[in-house]
């Protein structure tokens, strides 16, 4: 449980949302992190030039879609909800929030990396971004290392993990739909777009392991792998563990638990996909991924969050709010 006696109802439910949504920001800021850094070397390679990374996260408007407007807007601008600093930013004012029901350790952890922001942006901005984006990912794994360490398994580390999930699953399948778009970037080799896909998941050298660069396996590890924790699979199945011990279904027939049900439903099409067949379903798999995944978001916030609604993820862009 969260929280102790005296607590009210929509007390607990706050508490409930922002833990949920700190998993939601740190997963966020790491997922946007590998993307930036995998796309800056592309660019050196005259493979990217910023449009594909635009399309992933859903960013509309006329400015131009530049390396040096992708970092800036993706990176550095902490007034941006979609931006690495913003999503820094936004952890940390959560997490202020709930320091009694957070272990000390990972409340430091994010105020001391929100804090050492700017001067990291200053080296970044004197020497690159790449020394940026690495300390975002390293501060974001130290995050979920310490509350896998230090948290209590309880209903609050519970929905850190719930949220972490949920961002994780929705960013997979952002990248496996915008690999299949004419977003593409143009005249990159198909042997690039697979390696810029799997290194944005940072699953290049597990894949690697696991498959021998077999370029026919991509889909089906991103997809299906059980193992890989950041494939949509595992992700989606941890969601649903989630979810089954915050409410438990004690009911004869049926399920209830509308979240629950959403991801189950689309999970168990994952189990007994047809892996020869991943490539001409595709489209419609992504379709249904990312409906089951706001659908069960909604769900989540109608049944744990009860006082407002989910936050939106970019201006003018798609609904980061579910997956």
């Amino acid at each position: 449980m969260i929280g102790g006696h005296g607590m009210t109802r929509e007390l607990l439910s706050r508490i409930a949302e922002t833990l949920y949504w700190i998993g939601r920001y740190v997963e966020r800021g790491d997922d946007i992190a590998r993307l930036l850094d995998v796309s800056l070397h592309r660019a050196l390679a005259g493979e990217e030039d910023g449009t594909a990374v635009f399309a992933i996260l859903g960013h509309a408007g006329a400015e131009p879609r530049t390396i040096e407007t992708m970092v800036r807007r993706l990176a550095y601008d902490s007034a941006d909800p979609s931006s690495i600093a913003g999503c820094v930013r936004a952890a940390r004012e959560n997490a202020r929030g709930v320091r009694e029901i957070i272990s000390s350790e990972t409340w430091e952890c994010l105020n001391v990396t929100w804090n050492q922001l700017p001067a990291v942006r200053g080296e970044a901005e004197r020497l690159g971004p790449h020394g940026y984006l690495r300390y975002v990912r390293e501060r974001s794994a130290l995050f979920f290392g310490l509350a896998d360490a230090t948290m209590t398994r309880d209903d609050g580390w519970r929905f850190i993990v719930l949220g972490r999930s949920l961002e994780r699953a929705d960013m997979t399948c952002r990248l496996l739909a915008v690999h299949h778009s004419p977003a593409s970037p143009a005249g990159a080799t198909e042997n690039a777009t697979w390696r810029l896909l799997l290194e944005a998941c940072g699953a290049d050298e597990s894949f690697t392991r696991t498959h021998r660069g077999d370029r026919t396996k991509v889909l089906e590890f991103l997809l299906l792998d059980r193992l890989f924790p950041r494939s949509v699979m595992h992700a989606l199945a941890t969601a649903e563990q989630c979810l089954t011990e915050l409410a438990p279904h004690h009911d004869r027939a049926g399920m209830t638990d509308s979240a629950r049900a959403a991801i189950g439903r689309v999970r168990m099409g994952l189990e007994y996909a047809d892996v020869t067949s991943l490539p001409d379903q595709l489209p419609q798999l992504l379709i249904a991924l990312q409906e089951a995944g706001t659908a069960a978001a909604l769900a989540i916030t109608d049944r744990f969050f009860q006082h407002a609604a989910p936050a939106s993820w970019v201006r003018g862009g798609s609904s980061w709010a579910g997956v």
